[in-house]
């Protein structure tokens, strides 16, 4: 009591407000435990100190609040009397408000089993509906009654608590300041949820809450705060159901959906295989950032700044026009995991927490081992909710679990990154689908210095830097490096018994803008496409003769091809293909190849369209204008009926596929 004491009495009643609304979120986190529960799931302490820890942020935010506006001496009911009844009506309501957040999420859940998020906010465009909904499923007299019982609980509550505090006599003034500033770190400590103490680590966020790695952990452990403000950005990211559907056809004929259904809008196709691979290969996927084909030596820039990657693609097979669907590392990773375009705009679709649940084709390699890699911290853009609650039972390694020191704020260096996943997947004696992602290709350009040995930095002129598409000889050596890491990557897996086993992908996480000079047509540096344009290699030098393929392919086909190439069968409901299913297609009676297309939405200058490996369609969702150009040359394209028909073609498919991703991002869930 005497320590108690030592504290003033008006930061004593600010931390008694808090503590309050903490143990009445801690017992609204218990009633929705005791009721949606999944019978047989044991009761889960790590979801409840994750909770504590959401909860904790809002009670402090309500705190800190306190503590400010209590610095203003009218609002100050220490100082003025007149403040109390002031202080007597924003608390109760205060707490009526939370109460009040709970009810709302407890239904929500019940209705939709997703805690409560912005969305709801759409119930209001129809609003008698919605109500008249509410009004015949759910006891809303009783939840009022309720509700009103508790806010006049709180009057009183909160009332007597003030009045005690203000009979109290005060102690040690001298040490106010000091106490005052003590509580101010706290709770805004308590508000950031962790305490960040180098580059690349980031405060707590709603992801966190999904590296539970299970569904209903993860929905126990949010807060309805957290989750609505969350989304609040994203509450207008829908999609037009009328315009999905009117482009079912269209689309589900493109897919070649085995069994389509224009009212339940099914995507879903179904493949299996002839006979199963008796020694299941592993796979290893390498998210290479930054990774500008125009900009490497498999294109001819004569810089020949990949010389080791160009020479394995020889070895491989080569896909020397793929292209990734957006601009971003972010949106390369989603691509490529989900099979589906970030149409997410301004921001990404790993931010929006109503996007989290995802079916990924790597959960259909059964008996897999699954393994995540990655230099830097996994919270960067909320990638950590994308990975964890998605791939099954994934194995996150990130900045702070290698033994490699950071070297920048992206974490330890893509050579290091390597040496230490090979460690991990030489000891392995199951078969392993891993995901190693990079990052030194990137500013600030770090080129450690205990490679400065290995690896020798070149130097260019001005001139010839700028010709052949980099700005810096920073840039240049750092893309180099980059090449140094797939070599050592490659030399060190030689050496283990997996390597001979293991399918090896290799894929840009996107492109660079820039110019590509003479090396393409000029279209592809007018219209951006450097930004998208990336190699795609599959590397398996005893499972895979050597080729490369010219045809248009995207990061949103990695993983249907990787399936079939390991012999795997898979279900997959978004937009990618197997890339080596060279199969005729028939539409009505008639044979023909295969389409092949990649679909491009520029979140910059907001066009999108689809790259054909003859033409490119765009248009600008702004302004409507459209363009038609040539990937083969820098001519015109010739209007004749021939290209009005692949033109009106194209631009259909590109409106259908823009709306199916908008569709399929929020319809992709995990089964």
């Amino acid at each position: 009591m005497l320590f108690l004491q030592r504290i003033p009495k008006l930061l004593r009643w600010i931390f008694s407000v808090v503590i309050i609304l903490l143990v009445t979120m801690t017992i609204f986190r218990f009633i929705f435990y005791w009721r949606y529960n999944p019978p047989g799931k044991a009761f889960s302490g790590s979801a409840f100190l994750m909770g504590l820890r959401f909860d904790a942020r809002i009670a402090c935010i309500v705190g800190l609040a306190m503590m400010l506006l209590t610095f203003i001496p009218v609002l100050n009911p220490f100082k003025n009397n007149g403040a109390t009844k002031f202080w007597n009506f924003l608390l109760p309501l205060a707490f009526a408000i939370v109460v009040l957040f709970y009810f709302i999420d407890f239904y929500h859940f019940d209705y939709l089993h997703q805690r409560l998020n912005a969305s709801v906010l759409n119930y209001l465009q129809d609003a008698g509906i919605s109500f008249s909904m509410m009004w015949q499923t759910y006891p809303l007299v009783k939840a009022a009654i309720v509700l009103i019982i508790l806010l006049v609980a709180a009057r009183f509550l909160f009332g007597r608590l003030l009045a005690s505090y203000l009979h109290q006599d005060s102690f040690y003034k001298r040490r106010g300041v000091l106490l005052h500033v003590i509580s101010f770190i706290v709770l805004a400590q308590i508000i950031v949820g962790k305490i960040v103490v180098r580059p690349g680590q980031f405060p707590l966020r709603w992801s966190d809450a999904f590296n539970l790695s299970d569904d209903f952990k993860s929905n126990l452990a949010l807060n309805p705060f957290q989750s609505f403000f969350s989304t609040l950005s994203f509450r207008n990211s829908s999609f037009d159901i009328k315009k999905v559907k009117a482009d079912y056809d269209l689309m589900a004929t493109y897919l070649e959906v085995q069994k389509p259904d224009s009212s339940q809008l099914n995507f879903e196709r179904n493949y299996s295989t002839a006979d199963s691979a008796a020694n299941r290969p592993n796979v290893v996927l390498v998210i290479c950032e930054s990774f500008s084909a125009y900009k490497s030596s498999m294109y001819g820039n004569p810089l020949n700044t990949t010389q080791f990657f160009n020479e394995i693609s020889k070895n491989g097979v080569f896909f020397d026009r793929c292209f990734t669907p957006a601009y971003g590392t972010a949106r390369g990773v989603w691509a490529t995991i989900t099979g589906i375009p970030d149409v997410e705009s301004p921001s990404t679709a790993s931010r929006n927490p109503n996007a989290v649940n995802q079916h990924t084709i790597i959960n259909d390699f059964k008996g897999y081992n699954n393994y995540y890699f990655l230099g830097g911290s996994a919270t960067w853009a909320n990638i950590r909710g994308l990975l964890t609650n998605n791939i099954s039972g994934v194995h996150l390694y990130e900045q702070g679990d290698y033994k490699a020191s950071d070297i920048d704020v992206w974490g330890i260096s893509d050579k290091n990154l390597f040496l230490e996943a090979n460690k991990v997947l030489k000891e392995q004696t199951k078969p392993f689908f891993a995901v190693i992602q990079t990052a030194d290709n990137h500013r600030p350009y770090t080129i450690p210095k205990e490679d400065e040995g290995a690896f020798k930095k070149l130097s260019f002129s001005t001139d010839s830097l700028k010709r052949f598409g980099f700005e810096s000889n920073e840039e240049m050596n750092a893309f180099r490096y980059t090449d140094f890491g797939y070599q050592q990557f490659i030399e060190a897996a030689k050496k283990e018994k997996y390597f001979d086993n293991t399918i090896f992908v290799f894929v840009g996480d996107h492109g660079i803008r820039g110019s590509a000079g003479d090396m393409f047509p000029k279209s592809w540096t007018e219209q951006g496409l450097t930004c998208e344009h990336v190699p795609l290699l599959f590397y398996a030098p005893k499972l895979l003769q050597p080729k490369r393929v010219h045809d248009v392919c995207s990061q949103v086909d990695i993983l249907p091809t990787v399936a079939s190439l390991a012999k795997t069968p898979y279900r997959n409901n978004t937009f990618g293909r197997d890339l080596f299913d060279s199969i005729p297609a028939f539409q009505g009676w008639k044979v023909v190849p295969k389409q092949k297309f990649a679909f491009i939405i520029d979140h910059d200058v907001k066009t999108i369209g689809l790259i054909s490996n003859q033409y490119y369609f765009l248009k600008n969702i702004k302004t409507g204008k459209e363009d038609f150009v040539s990937m083969l040359n820098n001519n015109p394209v010739e209007k004749n009926p021939q290209t009005d028909s692949t033109r009106n073609y194209l631009s259909r498919l590109t409106d259908a596929y823009y709306e199916t991703a908008k569709y399929l991002m929020l319809n992709n869930k995990k089964k």
